[in-house]
């Protein structure tokens, strides 16, 4: 029997942290969807992030990616991966611990460094020193996702399955959201 998810998992943290990989992992051994909500944004505007941005600025995206989750949040469990930036807003931290469990994969600045500078989907880091950028997003965002309900640690040795695995033994130190079934012949 698999372990019963009864709360939506957030997976939150910088870019490069491993949120999607990792959420498709974990979704995959929970036996649940995943969700991603830079996907689902997409979608509903038929642009990518970085046209969105582009056109309408981050603090309309940062609405529209609250009202997103918050949609989300309101569906069947599942994994859900958001933005490196969702978790910032204090009405949707507040929000995914009412509703879901936030899980910060946290993970080092070389390690980020490593799997983001390659990308060019990262409109936050199309600046004249990127690896400067991301330095100070992170040092910036550290204290809203110290808030997460959980913290699991990631680094560039982890395989993805590595990750997900600790993450689910995370959520199993809460009964209010995963439900492990008893082993037989185990009290």
């Amino acid at each position: 029997m698999k372990p019963r998810l009864k709360k939506t998992v957030v997976m939150v943290g910088m870019m490069g942290a491993g949120k999607s990989a990792v959420g498709k992992e974990l979704a995959a051994v929970l036996g649940v969807p995943f969700l991603d909500s830079d996907a689902e944004i997409e979608r509903a505007a038929n642009a990518t992030i970085a046209e969105i941005f582009a056109r309408d600025g981050e603090a309309f995206f940062r609405d529209k990616e609250a009202q997103v989750i918050a949609r989300l949040l309101d569906g069947e469990p599942c994994v859900l991966s958001v933005g490196g930036g969702a978790f910032l807003r204090a009405e949707t931290r507040r929000r995914v611990s009412a509703f879901g469990v936030s899980v910060w994969l946290k993970a080092d600045l070389d390690t980020l460094w490593a799997r983001v500078r390659r990308k060019d989907t990262r409109p936050l880091l199309k600046t004249a020193n990127p690896y400067r950028t991301l330095a100070e997003l992170m040092a910036a965002r550290e204290p809203a996702y110290a808030e997460a309900d959980l913290i699991v640690a990631t680094t560039a040795d982890y395989a993805i399955e590595t990750t997900a695995e600790k993450v689910v033994e995370a959520l199993a130190l809460r009964p209010d959201v995963l439900s492990v079934p008893e082993l037989p012949g185990k009290p």
